[in-house]
Formats: C-alpha cells, sequence, structure tokens
C-alpha cells in the first residue's frame, strides 16, 4: 500500500468529474485549455504502442501493430489518446465517469470514422460484469482518483492473464511542483489553475507497489520530458516529472 490512500472507492472524486466535464466543450480544440495534452499524445503513444509490441511480439513499426488486441481506454476523457490506439489496430474501449466528455469523444471518433466503445461510468461497473482486456490504459488518470491503490487494483482485475497495463502519470516532486503546477497551471496557463494537485501526486515506487498488490508485474518504465528546442514532448530517462509504467499480468 501507499500509506496515502485509504481502502474505500477508487472512483474520481465528484469535483474532478465537474472539472473535466466543464472542458467538454473545448477538449478536441487544439489551441484551447487542453493544448498541452494534445502535444504530449504522441510521446506516450509511441511509449505505449512500444511496450504493447514488446509484450505481444509485434512489430512496432508495422501499419497496424496492435491489430486483434482488446483495449480498455480508463478514464479517457474526449478520447485523444484511444483514437490513436485505434489507428494502431486494436480494439479500443473507453470508460469515464464524465457523461459530456463521453458524449463528446463519440462525436468525434464516429466524425473520424473510428469504432470505438466509449461509455459514462467507473471502471469498476466493468470489473463486476467481468470484462477482462489484452490491454489496460490509464494515462494522465491516477492524479484525479480518490484512492490509488484501489484504482490500479480495479486496473489489475480488467487485464487479461498474459496481457498489460499501461500508466503515465506526474511523479510527487519538488521539480513536479515547479513545473506542472507553479509553472505550467499559474504562470504560462497551459493549464486551467486547479487541475492537478500535489499531494494527488504518485511516486513510482508507490505505483509500482500498488500494481505488485493488483498482481501486476512491472516490466518497463521511463520519463517523458519537454524539449524547449523542439517544442514538443519526448520519452526520456529522467521520471522526475511526467513517466510512465507497463506492468503486465502472469
Amino acid at each position: 500500500m501507499t500509506g496515502r490512500t485509504g481502502a474505500g472507492a477508487a472512483s474520481f472524486d465528484a469535483e474532478e468529474i465537474r472539472r473535466f466535464d466543464a472542458l467538454a466543450a473545448r477538449w478536441w480544440d487544439l489551441d484551447g485549455p487542453m493544448r498541452p495534452l494534445h502535444r504530449f499524445n504522441p510521446a506516450r503513444v509511441s511509449i505505449f504502442r512500444d511496450a504493447a509490441c514488446a509484450r505481444f511480439g509485434r512489430d512496432a513499426n508495422g501499419m497496424r501493430p496492435l491489430a486483434g488486441l482488446t483495449l480498455l481506454d480508463v478514464g479517457c476523457g474526449a478520447g485523444v489518446l484511444a483514437e490513436p490506439l485505434a489507428r494502431l489496430g486494436a480494439e479500443v474501449s473507453g470508460v469515464d465517469p464524465a457523461a459530456d466528455l463521453i458524449a463528446v469523444a463519440g462525436d468525434h471518433a464516429n466524425e473520424s470514422g473510428l469504432n470505438i466503445a466509449y461509455r459514462a461510468g467507473a471502471a469498476e461497473d466493468l470489473v463486476s460484469e467481468g470484462a477482462t482486456f489484452d490491454i489496460v490504459v490509464a494515462s494522465e488518470v491516477i492524479e484525479h482518483v480518490a484512492n490509488v491503490d484501489g484504482f490500479v487494483a480495479t486496473v489489475g482485475k480488467l487485464v487479461k492473464p498474459g496481457g498489460l497495463a499501461l500508466f503515465s502519470t506526474i511523479n510527487r516532486t519538488l521539480m513536479a511542483h515547479a513545473l506542472v503546477i507553479v509553472g505550467a497551471e499559474y504562470m504560462l496557463r497551459w493549464l486551467p489553475v486547479g487541475t492537478h494537485s500535489y499531494d494527488k501526486f504518485v511516486t513510482p515506487a508507490e505505483l509500482r507497489i500498488a500494481a505488485r498488490a493488483a498482481g501486476l508485474d512491472v516490466t518497463d518504465q521511463r520519463g517523458i520530458r519537454f524539449e524547449p528546442l523542439k517544442s514538443a514532448w519526448a520519452p526520456s530517462e529522467d521520471m522526475s516529472v511526467n513517466y510512465t509504467m507497463a506492468a503486465a499480468k502472469a
């Protein structure tokens, strides 16, 4: 256990849901409040693709390397991550408790000619239905849940035996506080003020412990760093701010 969360439900805080629902109309606006997420997206997609291909013996450079694999995007928002994963060939489902975001996600997928199964609700609902997937993704989600350990346990239950869980989140460091909250929210206004709470950030050590408790073995972890000269995000060995983790189910 991380020692920072209790044993209650792992669902999102109601305030978090309201905050993201309020952004629904501009979620796909590349110059809007979710612009940082769109710019961050290519780096996390490439990391997730490579981790999945390594797990399932696929060629990451193929046209549709995830073809035939079922994938669940937990906390999918309006589908910014789900859509490129679907283009990689995965059979994608998305779940999010913010109903307005799910409506936007469905409309955008239809306009893009993508068949993605979205639903409004909690990941726990899928567990109760007995649903499982080859890959379960929880990207930029853990730092918004009420119970980290419970949430990761839910993700573990949704992964098929032999499958893979993929996480990306923010480390709880002074550097992350300075860059993500002070810099991105208050100074640069890249994100709406209040998007993140420092005490909800999760360290890699805490996430590894939660993953092991959920029956998941960590197979890869890496950072994602913003490169100012290129004005782009890229995979990195530096995990002090943003990082990803892949964990397999035996």
